[in-house]
């Protein structure tokens, strides 16, 4: 099969690789359309240990069973792959599965390729009005869900009513966001340092949108739940600087693994963090229902390019040159 392969730091090939081992209990999929994350972007500039190269990238697929009794059949992929039989499996938080597996991270080879073998529990299969592009956003945005819903559980108030901070303009804070929109959340703020984003991101999410370098529509100690979707020292600091007292900092993304939070400041003001690692299988499917009805928006905010075109891809992401918040390959 055709696959773009991560094969050094800044490096990725479009070549022949050896085509996936289907094991018992998996479907073989033709892969369809595939997302690049910011971890693979982690992986691509060599910051990123556990994906070695040689390795095929990718987590955010969607695609068409081949061979079997549902071959033929649309699904969004679920990429964490896990035991079911843990401490964890057994109460439903599967994404902290002691043996857990995620494809792009070895040993399980990613989905920038032609074709990917997969466990039939992770697969969702996709109603004939939603499109193979808009379902596999189903991985980076179930992030999201996930983040809300146990924010959701933790809070001491009703989360319609809460004034809430997202730092991130890519998918996973645009995610965020709609997932808080589906939740009924009306007081959304995005903050995004990309400029080139701003616009794309207002028409299509219909929130608003600012640069914190430039302005901030909202005062420090203000919002009662802050998601950082980027995961960085400036990003930690702002959340910090923004949440109000007995607020809450759901940490979602994986930018750096240092340094930003104010201790000092949190511990007086009774702020509470919590650190969430992608989601349940549960928060997958919930996801995946809401895009199929609706709930959110109408997911035209990516972009739709070749997969031999990844080299480039990657670059105008890594030189900020990018205008929409996700791309999207097609194999």
């Amino acid at each position: 099969m055709k696959a773009l392969v991560y094969t050094s730091e800044k490096n990725l090939e479009f070549k022949d690789y050896d085509d996936p081992v289907q094991k018992e209990g998996e479907e073989l999929v033709k892969i369809d359309s595939v997302g690049i994350c910011g971890s693979d972007m982690h992986a691509f500039l060599g910051h990123d240990e556990r994906r070695p190269s040689p390795l095929i990238l990718g987590h955010e697929p969607s695609g068409t069973i081949i061979g079997g009794s549902d071959s033929g059949k649309r699904v969004t992929i679920n990429p964490l792959v896990t035991c079911g039989s843990c401490r964890f499996c057994k109460i439903h938080k599967d994404n902290l599965c002691s043996t857990r597996q995620i494809i792009s991270i070895p040993p399980r080879e990613g989905a920038f390729a032609e074709f990917l073998s997969i466990p039939k529990q992770n697969l969702v299969f996709i109603p004939k009005k939603i499109s193979l592009e808009k379902a596999c956003l189903a991985e980076p945005l179930a992030c999201g869900w996930h983040s809300v819903r146990i924010a959701k559980d933790t809070i001491n108030n009703d989360i319609k009513n809460l004034k809430c901070l997202v730092i991130g303009g890519g998918a996973i804070g645009i995610g965020s966001a709609l997932a808080l929109k589906a939740h009924g959340v009306k007081n959304i703020y995005l903050a995004e340092t990309n400029s080139i984003r701003h616009n794309f991101i207002s028409k299509a999410c219909e929130m608003e949108v600012f640069d914190p370098n430039q302005s901030n529509p909202i005062e420090e100690g203000d919002a009662d739940l802050v998601i950082d979707g980027v995961g960085i020292r400036a990003t930690r600091e702002m959340a910090s600087r923004f949440v109000a007292p007995g607020g809450i900092i759901m940490h979602i993304g994986l930018g750096e693994a240092k340094d930003g939070l104010d201790i000092k400041r949190m511990t007086l003001q009774e702020i509470t963090f919590i650190g969430t690692y992608t989601y349940t299988s549960q928060d997958f499917k919930d996801t995946a229902n809401a895009i199929f009805d609706g709930r959110l928006g109408s997911l035209d905010w990516t972009e739709i390019r070749p997969l031999k075109e990844g080299q480039n891809c990657f670059d105008e992401i890594f030189n900020g040159k990018s205008s929409s918040p996700k791309i999207i390959l097609k194999p």
